[in-house]
C-alpha cells in the first residue's frame, strides 16, 4: 500500500505528487507510471545530460591544469550545446500523444538540421584524429572516459526510444538518427581528448602484460 501525505511544507522542489509512482507529461494529459517507456526514455536522456556535464567539467579541468592544450577548450562549449539539444530530445519524448501537434522543430522536437549539424561535426573531427582499428578500452584520461560514459548512456537512451516508438508512445521522426549520430560523435570526441593528451586508446585485445 502506498503511503500518502497531505503535502510537504516549505519546499519549492518536492511536491509529493510523484509519491504514488506517477509523473506528469508536457502539455498536461493523464499522469503516467514512472516506469512507463516514455519516462524510461526521457529519464535516460536526463542521465545523458548529466554524464555530459561530467565530461565538460573534466575537459575544463584538464585544460586549466595543462593536461590538455588550450585549443581543446573549444570542446566545452560544444558539449554544452549538446546538453541543451538533449533537452529538446527530452521535451519531445515527454509530450503526451494528443499534444504532438504542439511540438516545435529545434525547440521541443528534434529536426533534420540538428542531425545534419552532428554529421558535419563528425566529418570535421574524423579528419583530425587517427581512428582505432578495433574496439578500445576507455580510461586513458578522465575527460575521454567521461565522454565514453556519456556515449554509453546515449546508446541506452537510443534503445529506450526504440521501445517507446514500437509502443507508439513517442513520435517517429529525427530523434533516433540524432541519438545515433550523437553517440558516434561522443566516441570521436573521446579520441580527440586522448589525442590532446598525447595518448592513444587502449585496444580491447591486449596481452597479459597490459593488465599489470
Amino acid at each position: 500500500m502506498v503511503a500518502r501525505r497531505k503535502g510537504i511544507a516549505q519546499s519549492a522542489v518536492a511536491t509529493g505528487r510523484g509519491d504514488d509512482g506517477t509523473t506528469g507529461l508536457l502539455y498536461g494529459g493523464p499522469r503516467i507510471s514512472k516506469d512507463d517507456p516514455r519516462a524510461e526514455a526521457y529519464g535516460t536522456i536526463d542521465e545523458a545530460v548529466a554524464a555530459l556535464g561530467l565530461a565538460r567539467a573534466e575537459l575544463q579541468a584538464e585544460v586549466a591544469d595543462g593536461s590538455l592544450p588550450a585549443t581543446l577548450a573549444e570542446l566545452a562549449p560544444l558539449i554544452l550545446r549538446l546538453q541543451r539539444e538533449l533537452f529538446v530530445v527530452g521535451a519531445e519524448l515527454a509530450t503526451a500523444t494528443d499534444a504532438w501537434d504542439r511540438l516545435e522543430d529545434g525547440r521541443t522536437r528534434v529536426s533534420e538540421p540538428m542531425v545534419e549539424a552532428l554529421e558535419a561535426l563528425l566529418t570535421e573531427l574524423e579528419a583530425a584524429v587517427e581512428l582505432p582499428r578495433e574496439f578500445v578500452v576507455p580510461g586513458e584520461t578522465r575527460a575521454s572516459a567521461a565522454l565514453e560514459l556519456a556515449r554509453t548512456v546515449v546508446r541506452r537512451a537510443e534503445r529506450r526510444v526504440v521501445a517507446a516508438q514500437r509502443a507508439r508512445l513517442v513520435p517517429e521522426g529525427w530523434t533516433l538518427p540524432y541519438l545515433n549520430r550523437l553517440a558516434d560523435l561522443l566516441w570521436i570526441l573521446a579520441r580527440t581528448a586522448e589525442r590532446g593528451a598525447a595518448t592513444t586508446a587502449t585496444p580491447a585485445r591486449g596481452n597479459r602484460a597490459d593488465t599489470r
